[in-house]
Formats: structure tokens, C-alpha cells, sequence
């Protein structure tokens, strides 16, 4: 196993353990360093504390992506493999977002139950189809960048002089079918406006 790939096992292990124990995850991560019963490598406390530091937002995305399921019903497990996938994707520039999608992936084969490794695969790569329109400040705004009309910051009507809340008013000409969250959207019919994180 590759030394990155023992870090983020263990960087696992840190989180799981956090939230089983209830602890604070930066307070866990300090203890187990000071400790030194099984050594924290750089990259684990990286992606600990990278994982601790954007919390908030990698939960959103997560749940985001969820289809008829609740982060708080997800396996733990399965919960921070996809914390440390998403953290990767989006905040560690070094690491290609293949490998960290991959590696996840391995994580899950390894660590959870035989679904988790299809479901690891497929919430990741939606995040990083994602990833060129996110915001990743959840202070700046829950949208992705470009969408100011769903986060209701722009309430002008279009060039055709229609409210375009939802950016739909251009299909009404529009032959092609659009497809929403798996489902096929006929042309000239509002679709229900996704739910953005």
C-alpha cells in the first residue's frame, strides 16, 4: 500500500473515530500525534484537519448529491470516505481528482459494504462534473458561481421581458429533451428547479 494511501486510511480512522466518540476531530487528531502509539503522517493530519476546516460545505455538497437519502442515514463509514473524497476533489490541488475518486473507491472496497463502492464512485464523480461552477466559501454563497437567478440575487427579467428564476425561459423553442436528475424534461415545460447546495 502506497504511503498516501496508508495516510488517508488512517486519516479515516481519525474521522470515524471522531464522530463514533463524539469528540471534537482536531482535538482527536492533536491527542492521537501526542500519543504516538501508530504515527500520524503529514498527509493524515492534511487531510484531518482540510476535512475539520471545511466541514460545513463538504457536508453540503454531499448531501446535495444524495438521491432519496440523508447524509445521517449514510453508513459512517461510507459518510467520511466521502469527506475525505470531496475534500480532495475540491481543496487538494496536488492530487489528481481520478486518484482521489479512486482512491476513495479502494477505501470503500476495502473498509464498507459491497454497494459503497459504486455509490463512493458515483457521488464523487458528480461533485467533480460539479466541481468548475462551485463556490467553495460557504460564507460567499450556497450556489455554485453563475447562479445568482436561484439564489435570488438577481431578480430582472430577461431580454425577452420574462421572469427567468429558474433559466428556463430559452428552452420553450428548444426540440431536445432535457434531462434533470434522471428524468426526461419535455421541451417547452418547466422542469421542477433543482435544489442547489
Amino acid at each position: 500500500m502506497a504511503a498516501r494511501s496508508k495516510a488517508r486510511k488512517r486519516a479515516l480512522d481519525i474521522l470515524f473515530e471522531a464522530e463514533l466518540r463524539g469528540l471534537p476531530t482536531l482535538e482527536l487528531l492533536s491527542m492521537r500525534q501526542s500519543l504516538g502509539d501508530v504515527p500520524v503522517r503529514p498527509y493524515t493530519a492534511e487531510l484531518v484537519r482540510g476535512v475539520a476546516t471545511h466541514s460545513e460545505r463538504i457536508d453540503e455538497l454531499i448531501s446535495w448529491n444524495l438521491v432519496d437519502w440523508t447524509l445521517e442515514r449514510m453508513p459512517a463509514v461510507d459518510r467520511n470516505i466521502l469527506r475525505i473524497g470531496v475534500y480532495e476533489l475540491l481543496w487538494a490541488s496536488d492530487v489528481p481528482d481520478g486518484v482521489a475518486i479512486s482512491e476513495a473507491v479502494a477505501l470503500a472496497q476495502d473498509l464498507s459494504t459491497d454497494n459503497s463502492p459504486s455509490f463512493v464512485n458515483g457521488l464523487l464523480a458528480r461533485i467533480k462534473a460539479e466541481k468548475p461552477t462551485l463556490s467553495l466559501d460557504p460564507e460567499a454563497s450556497a450556489f455554485p458561481a453563475g447562479d445568482a437567478d436561484e439564489a435570488g440575487e438577481d431578480d430582472e427579467n430577461d431580454e425577452n421581458g420574462e421572469d427567468d428564476v429558474y433559466g428556463i425561459a430559452d428552452w420553450e423553442d428548444d426540440a431536445t429533451p432535457h434531462t434533470i436528475q434522471g428524468e426526461d424534461i419535455a421541451p417547452g415545460l418547466a422542469p421542477k428547479p433543482p435544489r442547489r447546495p
